[in-house]
């Protein structure tokens, strides 16, 4: 299939990356397009969270470049992708506990200008959140700060999302209530995402694309729009 260069939101060539000498991910080529989920599948310990740090300008890359909405980011600051429209949800559970909802909500905004915008952004997909500004993140069910995790993404207007590992101790009903929420902001508002992921279901639901990470190489990929869906082909895949 041929792609437009303007449908293109992101796109890493052959990236290396890692932690002083010690050499974690290489040569990673990905690409997403604009409404698109893809997601990088792998086990623990694989490379998916020094990727998605990589990206987002954590981790400076040794090789390669990473291009977001036709801009070279490649090694820049954090807060310029913020500024161009990116989110990342990271997999810990970066959220301030003694602080309210709305305080952790507000650390996702450019400006609080526009927290009453951003709040009609997410009450949609999580009004829970909306009802429990007053109350201390710390309080939340673990359910619901994965939830705040992902209002403080979207109160932002971002357009494209970097989500690692948002199932992890999740219960299934949760899994599948993200799932719902991701699927209608790629189809409804065309938010463009990368996700990490091992949660089988949930990539089978979501995902566009998956490519399997092995000790830090991509070792496969799959087209589900081409394949058709069935957990059993990830199962598969992961077990290669």
């Amino acid at each position: 299939m041929t792609t437009a260069a303007s449908d293109v939101v992101f796109q890493c060539t052959a990236v290396s990356s890692g932690y002083g000498d010690m050499t974690i991910i290489r040569g990673i080529d990905m690409e997403v397009r604009r409404g698109e989920i893809v997601t990088i599948l792998g086990k623990n310990g694989m490379g998916k969270t020094t990727l998605m740090k990589t990206i987002m300008g954590f981790l400076p890359p040794s090789s390669g470049s990473i291009v977001l909405f036709g801009e070279d980011v490649t090694g820049r600051d954090p807060q310029l992708l913020v500024e161009r429209g990116v989110a990342y949800v990271p997999q810990e559970e970066a959220i301030f506990q003694d602080l309210t909802v709305e305080d952790n909500l507000r650390l996702g905004m450019r400006s609080d200008r526009h927290f009453k915008q951003g709040i009609s952004r997410i009450e949609p997909w999580f009004p829970v959140m909306v009802k429990r500004l007053r109350q201390k993140a710390g309080t939340l069910s673990g359910g619901e700060q994965k939830m705040l995790l992902m209002s403080r993404a979207l109160v932002s207007d971002a357009k494209f999302l970097l989500i690692d590992e948002i199932s992890e101790g999740l219960q299934p009903s949760m899994v599948v209530k993200i799932a719902e929420v991701l699927k209608g902001l790629a189809k409804e508002q065309g938010v463009s995402m990368f996700m990490a992921e091992q949660n089988i279901g949930l990539v089978d639901r979501l995902s566009d694309r998956v490519a399997l990470i092995n000790t830090g190489t991509i070792t496969e990929r799959r087209d589900l729009s081409d394949d058709g869906r069935g957990g059993h082909q990830l199962t598969e895949l992961m077990r290669l």
